[in-house]
């Protein structure tokens, strides 16, 4: 599993108009073909009447799957610059599927090329990235008497709590980065005078708006 990677926020369109055509991006995150075919189709099936629905998308840790559609458009006008657009995002696991429609005037295949890479830039930024984070959900329990101190500390320091529950004691659930585990553990044993349980739990990715 990667420590963290960007990928788009989540479903998602934005439009813009180039010398009286319509261009319509749609992005989406997928973490399979199969997702990203899917969602590729809906989009074509919602706008069967566009005169092209390209596509681009780039799923896996390595970016191992790489895929660009032109739809018609001339070669390498359309799902190459999109595909582009979200390599040079470093974005990982998103589909993009940009729909066309045909106002009258010609772009040439630089205008093309052009107006297809800046509809999924805008559309990206329209919907919005997000950086993903590898963490790892610790697991504190103390008694009722360290609730407002340990509470306290925590929501002021760097750590972000996922959850509190409130039983015969009390358990902090808290996002760490595996790599700061034991240096959090040794900070609320500490913080408690050893009177705390600590133990790992789950690896979950944590998601926060990343700025370009």
């Amino acid at each position: 599993m990667l420590q963290s990677y960007l990928t788009v926020a989540g479903e998602g369109t934005h439009e813009i108009v180039i010398e009286k055509s319509r261009f319509i991006c749609h992005l989406s995150r997928v973490s399979t073909e199969e997702e990203a075919q899917n969602f590729i189709n809906h989009i074509k099936k919602q706008h069967w009447n566009a005169t092209h629905n390209c596509s681009a998308y780039v799923i896996g840790e390595n970016d191992q799957i790489q895929k660009a559609n032109d739809d018609g458009e001339p070669s390498g006008t359309a799902g190459v610059p999109m595909l582009e657009v979200l390599k040079k995002r470093n974005l990982k696991d998103t589909c993009a599927v940009v729909t066309r429609y045909f106002g009258g005037i010609k772009l040439g295949a630089g205008g093309l090329i052009r107006a297809y890479g800046k509809s999924v830039s805008e559309g990206l930024n329209h919907v919005g990235v997000v950086e993903r984070k590898l963490m790892r959900v610790m697991h504190t329990t103390v008694n009722y008497t360290w609730l407002g101190k340990l509470e306290n500390e925590l929501r002021e320091s760097p750590y972000q709590i996922k959850d509190i529950h409130y039983a015969d004691d009390v358990e902090f659930e808290t996002y760490v980065k595996e790599s700061e585990k034991q240096a959090f553990t040794e900070w609320i044993t500490e913080l408690t005078n050893g009177k705390s349980e600590n133990r790992e739990g789950i690896q979950v990715y944590l998601e926060e708006a990343f700025n370009n």
